[in-house]
C-alpha cells in the first residue's frame, strides 16, 4: 500500500508541475475522473434492473459501515495508524455493505414480500445501527457527518485514489466477463437461464460489485452524489439510446462529461466570489443533462432507427 500511495503521489506531483496547479486539484480531478468512469460503467445496470432503491440502501447503509469501521478500529489500538486507517476503515465498509446487498437479495429470494419492501426493512436497520454508532463515533474522531453526505474532491487523498484505481480494475475485469450475460438476464431472466447462463451468481456478483462502488466512491463524492451518478447519467442516456450498448457508451461520457465540468466549475468559483462544491456542481449538471436529453432524445433516437 505505502509504495502504491508513493507512486501516486509523485504522479500528481508530476501533474501539478505540468499543469502549474494546485496539488488537491489534481488529485481532485483524478479521483472525480475515476468515480465518473466506474459509476458510468454500471450505471446502465442499476437502471435496468431498476435497482435505484437499492443503490440508495447501500449507500445509506455506509453510514453504519463507517461508524463500525472507526469504532473498531480505534478499539483494536489503531488510533493514530494513519496506514491501518486508509485500508481498514475502507475494508469494513465494503464488507458490511455487501453483507447487506447480499442479505436483501437472500431474503427477496426466500419470501414472497416485494423487492421494496425488502429493500426497506434493511435500510432501516443500518440506518439504525448507524444511528446508535455515529454518536459513539464522535468519541473517537471528530469527522464531520456533512462530509459522508456530501463529500469533498478537495481532500482526497493518495491511498483514496488507489483504492479507486483498484476498484476500476475490478470493475473491468467483472464487466468484460459477465456484462454480456447480465444484459442478457435483464430483459429475459428465464431465457437466460435456459441458456444455462449463472443468473443468481451473477445477480450476487453485481450486487458485491456495487456494495463496493458504493462504498468506495462514497468517501469521496458522498451519498448523495453516489447515488446522482450511479442514476441520472444513466437515466440521461435512456432518452438517447435504442439499445443497451449505445445506453452502456452515452452513460460514461455524461457522467464523465458532468464530473470534469462540475470540477471545473467549482475550481474557478473558489478562485472568485462563489463557493461552488463539486457535489452540487456535478449532479446540477447531470439533471441539466436529463432535462435537455427530454427534449432532444426523440430527434435522436428517431435518427437511430432510420440508419437501422
Amino acid at each position: 500500500m505505502n509504495i502504491l500511495t508513493h507512486l501516486v503521489d509523485q504522479s500528481c506531483l508530476y501533474i501539478k508541475n505540468l499543469l502549474d496547479t494546485d496539488l488537491f486539484i489534481v488529485q481532485g480531478t483524478i479521483a472525480l475522473v475515476l468515480v465518473s468512469l466506474i459509476c458510468g460503467a454500471v450505471g446502465s445496470q442499476v437502471v435496468g434492473n431498476r435497482m435505484a432503491f437499492f443503490s440508495d440502501a447501500l449507500a445509506h447503509s455506509a453510514f453504519a459501515g463507517i461508524s463500525l469501521g472507526v469504532i473498531s478500529l480505534f478499539l483494536m489500538g489503531g488510533r493514530d495508524d494513519k496506514n491501518l486507517i486508509d485500508w481498514f476503515v475502507p475494508l469494513v465498509m465494503i464488507v458490511f455493505g455487501s453483507v447487506v446487498g447480499i442479505g436483501i437479495a437472500y431474503v427477496r429470494e426466500k419470501t414472497a414480500l416485494a423487492s421494496d419492501t425488502v429493500i426497506g426493512v434493511f435500510f432501516a436497520a443500518a440506518l439504525g445501527i448507524g444511528a446508535i454508532t455515529f454518536q459513539n463515533m464522535k468519541l473517537f474522531t471528530n469527522r464531520n457527518v456533512e462530509t459522508f453526505l456530501f463529500g469533498s474532491t478537495l481532500n482526497v487523498t493518495s491511498a483514496q485514489i488507489v483504492w479507486l484505481f483498484g476498484l476500476a480494475i475490478v470493475t473491468a475485469i467483472v464487466l468484460t466477463l459477465r456484462y454480456n450475460q447480465m444484459v442478457f438476464a435483464t430483459f429475459n431472466p428465464s431465457l437466460a437461464r435456459s441458456r444455462r447462463f449463472p443468473v443468481r451468481l451473477n445477480n450476487y456478483i453485481f450486487i458485491v460489485m456495487l456494495a463496493l462502488i458504493v462504498n468506495i466512491c462514497l468517501q469521496i463524492v458522498g451519498v448523495i452524489l453516489i447515488n446522482a451518478l450511479l442514476l441520472v447519467p444513466a437515466a440521461t442516456a435512456s432518452l438517447l439510446s435504442r439499445n443497451m450498448r449505445k445506453m452502456f457508451w452515452w452513460t460514461i461520457a455524461i457522467s464523465l462529461c458532468a464530473g470534469l465540468t462540475g470540477q471545473w466549475l467549482s475550481v474557478v468559483g473558489s478562485r472568485g466570489l462563489l463557493n461552488l462544491p463539486p457535489s452540487g456542481c456535478v449532479i446540477e449538471l447531470n439533471v441539466l443533462a436529463f432535462a435537455l436529453a427530454m427534449a432532444v432524445g426523440p430527434l435522436i433516437r428517431g435518427r437511430q432507427a432510420k440508419t437501422l
